[in-house]
């Protein structure tokens, strides 16, 4: 299944317009967790910029499959 990855606010977002191949969405969620934990060690000390945003995972027909608040603390 092909699984896209949009960083989403109240007021902006940031559409992934290729997405990834994956065999279920558990691998899409250790997926998006895995990029949030990197985006996270590149933008030290920016916790503040996450306020309101979160990423959604969706199918290419644009049903939401699951979204993390970009807020709390990865696990």
């Amino acid at each position: 299944m092909r699984c896209f990855f949009h960083l989403v606010s109240d007021f902006d977002a940031i559409l992934d317009d290729t997405g990834i191949e994956v065999p279920d969405l558990e691998t899409a969620k250790f997926e998006a967790m895995k990029a949030i934990r990197e985006l996270r060690q590149e933008l030290v000390g920016a916790s503040e910029e996450w306020r309101g945003w979160r990423l959604d995972i969706v199918c290419p027909q644009g049903t939401l499959l699951y979204s993390f608040d970009l807020n709390t603390p990865p696990h």
